[in-house]
Order: structure tokens, then sequence, then C-alpha cells
């Protein structure tokens, strides 16, 4: 009897805890379905019967937006600097993090506490500095501008987060590889990196996501709407008297593909570099 009471206790507690799993879960895909569906209906529809399916599944609205709006400039745009942006900074951090977990010298303390410092002091707060500095270097309306910012915006989280994962493996892999004959830029390269891909995976997405949907850089530096990335494009959906909901809620659909094809992509890295210090501690 003790048991069987035992049993259907710790079936009603697993039920409790998928029924607010399964709740939380619709929390958070509702927003996006009803985004997709809306994507569907054009502005007349979505005020008569917002929370509806669409009448007529109809692609025309995403092929209007695509060619009319010029929105594959603005997505090519926000392609190629975010791109950039994160490459530049996976191949900076990593080498410093590493120069940092691996070596000791006389000011390595100092370099790492200066990146922690950029953690704690918001790159808004040096507006004006930088973009009288970005005028000096006629850098201005130009995508280098951005790619410099976000650059040197994500180095100090990931210096700081790629470090932790460097410390974390034995040295003696490093000695063995030097045994081998292998330099230290070898032993960075074919051993390292392929063992930080969690922490690798974290960077890319922590410094991707904020970059892809930033508005505020892309408003200070750019003028010239070839140049525009997809926060900054989006704003043409918005008239003076009129707003093209329909044309505005497929421009974020389409934004969205990206970001969910980096999480699909890098998922299972990225919910390792999440746990690896829980696992290790």
């Amino acid at each position: 009897m003790h048991r069987r009471s035992t049993v259907v206790k710790r079936w009603l507690v697993e039920g409790a805890v998928y029924l607010l799993l399964i709740v939380l879960a619709f929390i958070f895909v509702y927003p996006i379905f009803l985004m997709i569906i809306t994507a569907f209906k054009p502005t007349r529809e979505i005020f008569m019967n917002p929370f509806g399916l669409p009448k007529v599944w109809s692609f025309a609205t995403f092929g209007k937006v695509w060619q009319r709006a010029h929105f594959n400039t603005y997505f090519l745009n926000s392609i190629s600097v975010t791109l950039i942006s994160t490459a530049l900074v996976l191949t900076c951090s990593s080498l410093a993090a590493y120069a940092l977990s691996r070596y000791q010298f006389r000011l390595s303390n100092f370099c790492y506490m200066f990146f922690l410092a950029g953690i704690m002091i918001p790159i808004r707060l040096g507006i004006l500095p930088l973009f009288l500095l970005m005028r000096d270097l006629k850098l201005l309306n130009t995508h280098w501008s951005l790619i410099l910012t976000y650059a040197a915006s994500g180095m100090p989280m990931s210096v700081f987060l790629l470090t932790g994962f460097f410390k974390t493996i034995p040295k003696d892999l490093e000695y063995s590889a030097r045994i081998d004959g292998c330099s230290d830029f070898q032993i960075f390269y074919r051993i390292m990196l392929p063992l930080v891909r969690p922490g690798l995976a974290t960077v890319t997405i922590v410094n991707f996501v904020p970059w892809w949907n930033d508005f505020f850089f892309p408003l200070l530096f750019i003028q010239s709407d070839h140049l525009k990335t997809i926060p900054l494009g989006m704003t043409i959906f918005f008239g003076q008297f009129m707003t093209d909901w329909g044309m505005l809620f497929a421009g974020m659909v389409i934004a969205s593909v990206p970001l969910l094809v980096l999480y699909l992509a890098m998922s299972r890295q990225f919910i390792s570099g999440l746990t690896a210090g829980a696992l290790k501690g």
C-alpha cells in the first residue's frame, strides 16, 4: 500500500512538472506562431481577425517584401555585417583568451581585469567619442563602422567566457603536443580550439543575436538606404499615416530565419557550453 501511494505521488509530481513545461512552451511558442500566421494576412484582415488563421495562405506578401521593399539588400547587409563581426571577435577573443589562460606574464592579471572592466561599462556611454572617432577615420556611412563597433563591444564578454573554457583543458595535452614538435600556434588551432567548441558556439550566439537585432548603431552610423541593415530598413513599413502590418510581419519572419538556423546548428554545442561549468565544478 505504501509503495502504491509512493508511485501515485511520483506520477502526480511528474505530471505537474510536465504540465508546467507544456504551459511554458506554449507561452514561448505562441507569439512566434502568431507572428507567422499574421505575416500571411493583409492589414485589413489583421485588424478584423487578429488571432485567427488567415483566410488565404499566400506567399505574395513575402515576395513583395523581398523585392519591392528592397528587403534583399537589407538582408544581405545584415548577413555580411554580422558574419564579419562574429568572425573578427571569435578570432581576436580566442587568441587573447588562450594567451591569458595558458601563459603567465607580468601584465596578465592586469590585461584580464582590463577585459572584465569592459563588461561593466556600457558602450552607449561613449557614443559621442565613438561617433567622432568614426568621423575622423572617415568610416561613417560604411559597414566598417558597425563591424568595428560590434567587434570591440563583444570582445570583453567573449574573452571572459573563452578564458574559462581554456583553463579547464589539462596542460598535459599541451605538454604532449610540444614533445611531438607542435608550435604554439599549432597547439592553439589543432588541439585547443576543437576542445573549446562549446565555448565558441556560446560566444557566437551571445554576440550574433544582439548584433543581428541592433537598431541603435545602424541608426547612428548609416545614412544611405542601400547600406541599411534589417532593423533599420524595416522602418520603411511605418508610414506617417498608415503602417503596412502584413509586410512588417512578413519581414519579421524572414529576419527570424537566420537566427533559427543558427540555434538549430549550434544548439547542442551551446547547451554543452552553458552546462560545462556545472558538470566540471
